[in-house]
C-alpha cells in the first residue's frame, strides 16, 4: 500500500466492495465491527449483511450511479445500507438526524434521490416538507408509519442466503457517497467523494499510529465525514470499529473498556468534558492508546499524562484529505501539524497571493494524485467552480504557518461557526430564527465556550412596536432546529449594525460578545440534548 499518497490507489485498494470480500477471504472469523448492544459482524458476517441490503435495495430498482439517502443513527443498519448501496454501484447520500423542515428540504432537493433508506422515528417528519424526487422510503424493521404521499414499506427480515445481484465493479474514481457539508456560506453542498478521496483521507487520518490489531472507536456519526472516515480507516489498514451512538462523559471509560477500544478521535469538548472530571480508578487500566485531538487543546499534554495515551491532531474537512497531520505528542497548543506527503497547501490573500510566514491568509490545497480530493459540489457547479479557483481548492479557513513548517488555524473566512463538533450555516440558523413572529433581522456568530469550540449567540431586531421573548424564540427554535443549532445566548436590540451597502457588521457582534443584556439559555435552565433515537424495534436506544 503506497504511503506517500503520489498516484491513485488501485481499485483493490480503496473500493468497499472489492475491501470487504477481500476482509471476508482473509480474515472471514474476525471481528470488524462491534455495536452499543454488544452485537458483533466478522468480516464474514460483513460481506453477508452487505449483500443481503444489496439485494433488498436491488429490489427497489437501485443501480450503478443512483443517489440514495441513508437518514439513520450509528448502527447496523447504517453500516449495511451504505456497503449495500456501495456493492451496487450506487453513491451513498448519509443526511443529518437532526434535520427537519426547510433544511431537511434543501437536502433532499439537491441529493434528487428517488429512494431513502430511514429510521421509523424520523420518517414522520417527511410528511411537513417538499420531498422532491424522493418517492419510496424503505424502514428497517417490521412495521412502517404512513406517510402521505410516499410509498413507506419494512425492510422486514434480509435475506438469510443473499446472493450477488449486481456485476457492477466500482472504479476509484468512481461517487462512493455525496456528504453534505453545513453550508457556511449558504445552503448546505453535498461533497461529491471519490473512493480514492475516501482511501487517502482515511490512511492519512491513521498518521501511521493506527493499524491492523487496534479497534477505532466511531462516536462522530456516519452522515459526517468523521465517523465515515473512521469505519474507512479501519477498513483499509486492517483494524476494527465499535460503532455507538454518540458520546457521552459519564459512560466512556466503561464504553472503552466494554468494546475493546484502542484508538479514537476525540473533539474539544468532549476532551474539555473528560478532563473536568474528578480523577478517579476509570483513569488508567483501560485498553485506549492513541487519540486523535481535534482541535489541539492547551490541556493535551496533561490528558495524555493523565489517562495514558498518545496524542496526535490533524486538520482536515469533508472536501480535502487530511492535508495537515502533526506527530504524537505535539507541545505546542493549536498546532495543526505539517503538510503529509502527497498534499500540497499555501495560504493565500484574497487574489490567491502567497502570504509570508506568519501572516494569517486562507489555506488551498491540491493534491499530486488525482481524485485524492473532493471533484464538486453535487449539483452546484458555481460553488464546484468557486471552490476549485486557479487548479487549488480553497478551504476557506485561515492559517497562519511557522517558518519551522507548523501550520495554526486562526480563523474561518467563512462565516461558520463550530459547536460540539457540528459546522453550523449562520447562513441556515439566521434563516430558521427568522421565522419566529415578531422578528424583523437576525444575526448569529460565534462566542468562545467554556468547553472549547464556540457557542452560538443570536442577536434579534425585532419589528418596531413588538417585544420579544427569548424563552418563546428559544422554543420555537427547539422545535425548529437540529438541535446543535439551538442558540445559547439571544440579545434584544433595536437595530443590527450594518455596513453602507446595508449588510450586518458580525464582527462589531462578535467584539461585543456576551453583554450585560443578553439572555443566557443555560443561566435559565433550559437545556437542549441530542434527541437518542429507539431502536428500529421500538425499543429505547441501547446505552
Amino acid at each position: 500500500m503506497s504511503t506517500a499518497f503520489a498516484t491513485t490507489p488501485e481499485a483493490a485498494e480503496c473500493v468497499v466492495p472489492l475491501v470487504l470480500r477481500r476482509h471476508a477471504e482473509e480474515r472471514p472469523g474476525e471481528v470488524f465491527a462491534v455495536f452499543q448492544d454488544g452485537e458483533a459482524w466478522t468480516g464474514v458476517r460483513v460481506l453477508r449483511e452487505t449483500l443481503a441490503m444489496a439485494e433488498i435495495l436491488h429490489e427497489h430498482g437501485v443501480r450503478p450511479g443512483d443517489l440514495v439517502v441513508s437518514w439513520l443513527p450509528n448502527g447496523p443498519d447504517a453500516l449495511r445500507t451504505w456497503f449495500g448501496l456501495n456493492e451496487l454501484g450506487a453513491v451513498y447520500v448519509p443526511v443529518n438526524t437532526a434535520l427537519r423542515g426547510r433544511f431537511l428540504e434543501h437536502v433532499l432537493a439537491n441529493s434528487g434521490a428517488r429512494l431513502a433508506v430511514v429510521h421509523p422515528s424520523l420518517a414522520p417528519r417527511l410528511a411537513s416538507v417538499e420531498t422532491a424526487a424522493l418517492r419510496t422510503v424503505l424502514v428497517p424493521g417490521h412495521t412502517a408509519p404512513e406517510v402521505t404521499g410516499l410509498d413507506v414499506t419494512p425492510i422486514g427480515d434480509l435475506p438469510a442466503a443473499p446472493r450477488r445481484v449486481s456485476t457492477y465493479t466500482p472504479r476509484p474514481w468512481d461517487t462512493y457517497g455525496v456528504l453534505y457539508t453545513s453550508g457556511t456560506t449558504g445552503a448546505s453542498k453535498g461533497v461529491l467523494c471519490s473512493y480514492a478521496h475516501l482511501w487517502t483521507t482515511a490512511v492519512a487520518s491513521s498518521a501511521g499510529v493506527i493499524g491492523a490489531g487496534d479497534r477505532y472507536l466511531v462516536q462522530l456519526p456516519l452522515f459526517h465525514g468523521g465517523g465515515t472516515i473512521g469505519v474507512a480507516l479501519a477498513l483499509y489498514v486492517g483494524a476494527s470499529v465499535a460503532v455507538v451512538d454518540g458520546f457521552d462523559t459519564r459512560s466512556f471509560w466503561d464504553l472503552v473498556r466494554r468494546t475493546g477500544t484502542t484508538a479514537c478521535t476525540l473533539l474539544g469538548a468532549m476532551t474539555s468534558f473528560l478532563s473536568a472530571r474528578e480523577p478517579g480508578p476509570d483513569d488508567l487500566g483501560h485498553p485506549l492508546r492513541t487519540v486523535c485531538m481535534v482541535p489541539l487543546g492547551e490541556n493535551a499534554r496533561d490528558f495524555a499524562r493523565r489517562f495514558g495515551v498518545d496524542v496526535y491532531t490533524l486538520f482536515n474537512m469533508t472536501e480535502v484529505s487530511t492535508p495537515l497531520l502533526s506527530e504524537r505528542n505535539p507541545d505546542r497548543a493549536g498546532a495543526c501539524g505539517r503538510v503529509r506527503p502527497g498534499a500540497e497547501v499555501r495560504l493565500v490573500d484574497a487574489h490567491d497571493r502567497e502570504v509570508p510566514d506568519g501572516e494569517t491568509g486562507e489555506m488551498i490545497v491540491r493534491t499530486a494524485a488525482p481524485w485524492a480530493m473532493n471533484h464538486g459540489y453535487h449539483a452546484m457547479p458555481e460553488a464546484s467552480a468557486a471552490a476549485w479557483r486557479n487548479g487549488w481548492f480553497h478551504t476557506g479557513d485561515a492559517f497562519r504557518r511557522e517558518p519551522d513548517g507548523e501550520y495554526f488555524f486562526v480563523d474561518r473566512v467563512k462565516d461558520a461557526i463550530r459547536r460540539r463538533g457540528e459546522n453550523i450555516s449562520s447562513f441556515e440558523l439566521e434563516t430558521g430564527a427568522a421565522a419566529y413572529p415578531g422578528v424583523r433581522e437576525v444575526a448569529a456568530v460565534a462566542v468562545p465556550s467554556e468547553h472549547g469550540e464556540d457557542e452560538v449567540l443570536v442577536v434579534v431586531a425585532p419589528v418596531p412596536g413588538q417585544a420579544l421573548d427569548p424563552a418563546g424564540f428559544v422554543a420555537f427554535c427547539v422545535e425548529h432546529m437540529p438541535h446543535y443549532m439551538v442558540p445559547r445566548y439571544v440579545r434584544v436590540v433595536a437595530e443590527l449594525p450594518k455596513t453602507p451597502t446595508n449588510k450586518v457588521r458580525k464582527h462589531l457582534l462578535r467584539a461585543a460578545g456576551i453583554t450585560a443584556d443578553t439572555w443566557d439559555r443555560e443561566a435559565a435552565g433550559i437545556r437542549v440534548r441530542r434527541e437518542r433515537l429507539p431502536a428500529a424495534d421500538g425499543r429505547p436506544a441501547a446505552g
